[in-house]
């Protein structure tokens, strides 16, 4: 073991093949790369993986150093290929921008904006102005706000219309979102108290008018995103509640969480109100994301009747939780789009993937399926299969969308195995595992990606092969 530790060549050395082999790269990646190996190199010899001074060659070792370079050079946010078939993928990022969004970024990014001046005045303006009108406009809100996500707008609404008094909640709408984030933990940052009432399955009227005392500030309803309670249950539907909150002097606040301007339901996408259906209603104060169904950044957006919402504006908190000229441009190109609800069909990929035909998709999983049958021949078979995509995000749950999905049986690894080589691939390439293969969903691939669909599972497969 001591004649193999002599055999290791030395950091030195190391560096001078790495600065030959990669001179662009910064010494400290190279030499933070020639430690790794070499601590790895000395635990596979005490482990006994080495025993022989070949492994430790220039030859074997050089290899070894560039796999490591070049995974610490390349950068560790990356795209990725969404085969799984969930359009508003939370780990992948949730909702893919329009052309439009992506190009009104890169010019804010490119150069100086008008984010806080007022081109009219030639004063200094607000960024809360930039969206208010369009948002008010696909609403018809009195006033609107954004700020970084929905939690921070929940958080700003009770911090301002609620802080030391209480707020009435139905005991069926305690949710927790991803993250292990709950809108009760998120009320008691606000400084409110929740007053919960009814039953987990059932909530009446009755039960919200014994919780009023002189302390109330507020009624809240949570709409159920990412839950659904079905059986033996009921609530107090929105506009009652509203009501019962207009007759006490009370505002009725609402968090939306998804939040949509469009009606799905010609989809086969139902329960879930538009914002402006909310506002109908007679509810207040809406919150909700941009970045779930709407299709845009992520943000979180506030609606409602000015007066509540002139108060938020003059929150300090309001600083600590308001967006980047990159999002309010992402957002404003986005909800532009909406004005026209055809063009925002089409243009907005999040809205054109969840309302895709079934017919369109299996004509675009038999494409793909000739292309890797061609790519693949000797290292896989592909077959379709009707299946269900989802929304994600934690909209529209257990309703699923109808696909056609193109599932890829490998004949030199197990769909495990060829999962995770895929993730390792560039770009990486994310699908579902069946019964008897590895599955991908053409509703969340565009055309454009299918032959880097092909390149990648190729990579893969011959890897296993070999």
């Amino acid at each position: 073991m001591s004649s193999l530790f002599r055999s290791l060549p030395s950091v030195d050395a190391c560096l001078r093949w790495l600065k030959a082999d990669f001179p662009s790269t910064p010494h400290s990646v190279l030499l933070e790369s020639c430690r790794a190996v070499l601590d790895e190199l000395r635990e596979d010899i005490r482990s006994g993986r080495v025993t022989d001074e070949s492994a430790l060659s220039p030859e074997a070792v050089r290899p070894r150093l560039h796999g490591v370079v070049e995974k610490k050079d390349r950068p560790r946010f990356c795209r990725v290929i969404n085969g799984a078939g969930v359009v508003v993928h939370t780990n992948l990022g949730r909702s893919v921008l329009a052309r439009e969004a992506q190009e009104a970024v890169r010019i804010a990014a490119s150069g100086y904006s008008n984010l806080e001046f007022d081109l009219e005045t030639g004063e200094r303006g607000s960024r809360t102005s930039l969206v208010e009108e369009l948002l008010c406009s696909l609403t018809g809100a009195e006033a609107a706000l954004v700020v970084n996500n929905n939690a921070a707008a929940v958080l700003l609404m009770l911090d301002t219309l609620c802080k030391g008094g209480e707020v009435i909640l139905s005991r069926g709408q305690l949710v927790e979102i991803g993250g292990s984030f709950r809108i009760p933990d998120v009320m008691e940052r606000s400084g409110a108290t929740l007053r919960e009432v009814g039953t987990t399955n059932r909530t009446h009227l009755a039960d919200y008018e014994r919780a009023l005392s002189e302390n109330t500030r507020a009624v809240l309803w949570v709409h159920p995103s990412n839950y659904r309670i079905i059986g033996f249950h009921s609530s107090v539907p929105a506009d009652e509640l509203a009501n019962f909150a207009h007759a006490h002097d009370l505002p009725m606040l609402e968090d939306l969480g998804s939040g949509s301007l469009m009606d799905f339901s010609r989809w086969g996408l139902h329960d879930e109100p538009t914002v402006s259906e909310v506002l109908r209603q007679g509810t207040d104060v809406v919150t909700f994301s941009g970045d779930k169904v709407l299709g845009g950044p992520q943000a979180g957006i506030i609606v409602g009747k000015k007066v509540y919402l002139d108060k938020m504006k003059k929150n300090q908190l309001l600083r600590a939780l308001r967006c980047d000229k990159l999002t309010l441009s992402a957002l404003e190109a986005t909800l532009r789009l909406y004005r026209d609800p055809e063009t925002a069909r089409r243009a907005i990929p999040t809205v054109r993937r969840m309302s895709m035909d079934a017919g369109t998709l299996k004509a675009r999983a038999e494409s793909l399926q000739n292309l890797l049958a061609g790519e693949l021949e000797g290292l896989a078979t592909c077959s379709l299969k009707d299946d269900f995509s989802r929304v994600g995000g934690g909209s529209f749950p257990e309703q699923g969308m109808p696909t056609t999905l193109v599932c890829v049986h490998p004949a030199g690894c197990s769909a495990v195995q060829l999962k995770m080589r895929l993730l390792s691939t560039e770009p990486p390439l994310v699908g579902r595992l069946g019964e008897f293969g590895f599955e991908l969903d053409p509703r969340t691939m565009d055309d454009e990606e299918f032959p880097d669909v092909a390149r990648v599972l190729k990579e893969a497969l011959n890897k296993a092969k070999a």
